[in-house]
Formats: C-alpha cells, sequence, structure tokens
C-alpha cells in the first residue's frame, strides 16, 4: 500500500476545494513525494471546517505542516489540538506542536543564550517582571530589541532606544520601531511602552529582551534545515527595525531586497554550517531535550551578523528559529523533504506493525 502524506496550509473554503497538486506553492513538494511514489494530498485547513481536516489527517500516514502561528488575527489553538489527536492516533506531524512550543518560539533564545550562537539575552515571565528590570537593562546596555514568544513577520518585535534619561515615574522617553512592514518609529514615555506590552503576556506567555545588532544592514542568513543537516541558505537585506528613509515605510527604497538562495555547499557559509551541523544544533537538542527524530523534516534558523573576531571573521547571532511555516526554500529543498518524509512513514508505519 502507497504512504499518504498530507500537505496541510490555511486557507478557506474556496481554498480548500479548489486546491490541486500544483495550484499552490507546494507544486515541487507534491512532484518529489510523487517521485518516490507518495501519494500526496491538499489538506487546506481553516476553524469553520476542521472536523473535516482531522478526518482527513487520520487517513494519512503523515503529515506536513505550513501554518503561522499569527494569521489575520487567527491562532494555531485549534490546529493544534487536532495535531496533537492526530499524532497520538497514527499519523506523523511534522512540525509537531509540542516540539514547536521547544524550539520554534522566541524562549529558545534564552535557554540557549549559553551556545555560540547565544547573546545578552533576558526573559521576562510577566508584566511585573518587565516592569521592576527592563528599565535599568535598557539605560545601561544600550538599544534593546524586545520579541514576543509566539508570532511571524515582525509583529510584537520592537526596538527600543532610550532618548532621555528620567528617574520619574515615566522612566524616561524612549524611541521604538516594530518589526512589521509599513511600521514608522514612534516616541514615547517608556512607561507607557511597557504597558502597552502587557498584551505580549496574556496566557502565561513571555517576552525575549536581545541587544540590538549593529551590523542589521549588513542583511539576515537564513540556515534551512533537513531535521539536522543544512540544505541551503538565504540571504536577504532586511529592512526591518531599520528607520524608513524620508519616502516613507511603504516607499520601494523601504522594502527588503530579495532573499537570494544558496545550496548547503556555499562558500561564503560554510563555517555557519559547519557550527549548526556539529556544534549548535546537537547542544540544542540536548537543552531542549528533544528527541533527534522528531525534528522538523524543515524548519530554519535566522542569523544577524555580530562582532568580528580578532582575525576579522564573522560571528553570526541567532535572532529567531522558524518551526511553525518555513517557506520559501531553496530549490534542493523539496527533494530533501521528500526523502525525509518516506523516511518517516517507513519508520511510523514499521512501528505500527510490530506495535
Amino acid at each position: 500500500m502507497p504512504y499518504r502524506v498530507a500537505i496541510l496550509w490555511r486557507g478557506d473554503r474556496e481554498t480548500r476545494l479548489a486546491a490541486t497538486l500544483q495550484n499552490n506553492r507546494y507544486h515541487r513538494i507534491f512532484e518529489e513525494l510523487a517521485v518516490l511514489s507518495i501519494r500526496a494530498e491538499p489538506a487546506v485547513f481553516d476553524e469553520e471546517f476542521a472536523d473535516e481536516v482531522q478526518e482527513q489527517l487520520l487517513a494519512a500516514d503523515g503529515v506536513l505542516v505550513w501554518v503561522d502561528p499569527i494569521s489575520r488575527g487567527k491562532t494555531r489553538s485549534v490546529l493544534d489540538a487536532i495535531l496533537r489527536d492526530a499524532a497520538s492516533r497514527g499519523p506523523w506531524v511534522s512540525a509537531h506542536p509540542d516540539v514547536i512550543i521547544r524550539m520554534g518560539v522566541k524562549e529558545v533564545l534564552h535557554r540557549t543564550k549559553h551556545l555560540g550562537w547565544g547573546t545578552d539575552t533576558h526573559l521576562y515571565r510577566s508584566a511585573v517582571d518587565f516592569r521592576a528590570v527592563f528599565p535599568s537593562r535598557l539605560q545601561s546596555a544600550g538599544p534593546r530589541v524586545l520579541k514576543q514568544n509566539r508570532g511571524n513577520d515582525g509583529q510584537g518585535v520592537w526596538k527600543v532606544e532610550l532618548l532621555s534619561d528620567q528617574t520619574g515615574e515615566d522612566g524616561g522617553v524612549v524611541r521604538v520601531l516594530q518589526a512589521l512592514r509599513g511600521s514608522t518609529p514612534q516616541e514615547l514615555p517608556l512607561a507607557e511602552f511597557m504597558t502597552r506590552s502587557e498584551v505580549y503576556f496574556a496566557n502565561g506567555e513571555c517576552m525575549v529582551d536581545q541587544p540590538f545588532q549593529p551590523r542589521l544592514p549588513d542583511g539576515m542568513i537564513r540556515c534551512y534545515m533537513g531535521t539536522d543537516k543544512v540544505v541551503g541558505f538565504g540571504h536577504q537585506f532586511i529592512k526591518a527595525l531599520i528607520p524608513p528613509p524620508p519616502e516613507g515605510p511603504n516607499s520601494p527604497t523601504a522594502q527588503p531586497g530579495p532573499r537570494i538562495m544558496h545550496s548547503a555547499d556555499a562558500a561564503p557559509f560554510q563555517a555557519l554550517r559547519t557550527k549548526m551541523e556539529t556544534e549548535w544544533v546537537p547542544q540544542m537538542i540536548d537543552v531542549l531535550g528533544l528527541d533527534p527524530a522528531a525534528l522538523p523534516i524543515i524548519w530554519d534558523a535566522d542569523f544577524l551578523y555580530g562582532p568580528r573576531d580578532a582575525t576579522g571573521a564573522d560571528s553570526y547571532v541567532l535572532c529567531e528559529i522558524n518551526a511553525s511555516s518555513c517557506f520559501a526554500i531553496p530549490d534542493e529543498a523539496p527533494a530533501v523533504i521528500a526523502r525525509l518524509a518516506l523516511a518517516r512513514c517507513r519508520s511510523a508505519r514499521k512501528n505500527r506493525d510490530h506495535g
């Protein structure tokens, strides 16, 4: 019996009814799965027809998921419950929600700050903790970047810079800029900004605090991983957290540059590849208590350039891990995804047959 894999992404009823193997951005993955004789099918999800999707997933051997943490005001709470239930009853799920909670949230930056990709990172578990500690850190350590624990597209990621040092109730004046595209700098009392930020602690969530990286204009490196091996890189000159030009935040010059994809063997990134495969990913697995066999089939780690060392070599600072919805991907990635999916299907079916 051929293996069946559902490829799941968010969409409305019309998208679900019209979805084929070719009319979506995952068509290359469908093609590579077919090469390996895997029957792949679209599984478009929305809360409106969650029961239908749940039934569909239970008939599959595996599920590949591409759904952002936040999309048009909707979260993954309903979907994650469905995925957990499906995984407990048969099909493997990549990425499993429990794996995302460990590695695909901003808290991982604090839990792994002692690794070679880490920096001066702090964690605030509550608004009370945030109010008590952040003002003094901002005063002593310079511009900071605050990040809500779960988000995407720059939502809830803020550069905060102290403009005036006051000891009054407002804590001084700060300039803040959100990483969300189209954002513009605002100047306001620090106390007011912290009050606004209380929303990020809802439902027991947290915020992470890192130093602003001065080499941000040098671009961001996205390191694409197939489980524990690098499958490619993407370099992009981003504009997030950089004040927009005089023409405004929606002008052409304010838009990020294209992400230039590179193979895993690209010469400029071999030092980073070696660090990821031989040091940082194995260390992350150990620190987070992850099962290596449960790593997402495709995920990525975003790096900014850190300070150069005495020899002029680059260092790298981790700014986030994307495990919920890792796309676009390098040209080499679909074939890797298909091979890894086949291996996971074989392993899962073998375990069921001998269970």
